[in-house]
């Protein structure tokens, strides 16, 4: 799955912030960095480096946990053989699968 460092980094970082009920002054203060920046950072304007972005989720009392992991496209497969299809087909589909799950969660029942 690729995902947009950028997008993702300003969502992590403001994710942090708010859950330690901390302004961008607050956060700010923290680390050292004006509340401007971090708004930046936090809006995309500017990527903060891999070690800054651990910086500052770690100054909220939060740890940003980086690995890795298998690759998998199957998501993209899945997605570009739907888009393939006509809209017609693709509610033909849907509606199979929603079948198919109503009659597997009945013989839970």
């Amino acid at each position: 799955m690729l995902y947009d460092w950028d997008m993702v980094s300003s969502v992590l970082l403001r994710e942090a912030r708010l859950r330690a009920g901390l302004t961008q002054s607050g956060l700010g203060g923290r680390v050292g960095v004006a509340a401007s920046a971090i708004g930046r950072w936090e809006r995309g304007e500017v990527t903060p480096s891999v070690e800054t972005l651990r910086s500052l989720i770690r100054a909220t009392g939060h740890e940003l946990t980086l690995g890795i992991a298998p690759a998998d496209d199957h998501d993209l497969a899945l997605i570009r053989r739907s888009l393939a299809q006509e809209p017609a087909e693709r509610l033909s589909s849907l509606v199979g699968v929603v079948r198919t799950i109503r009659r597997m969660t009945a013989k839970r029942v």
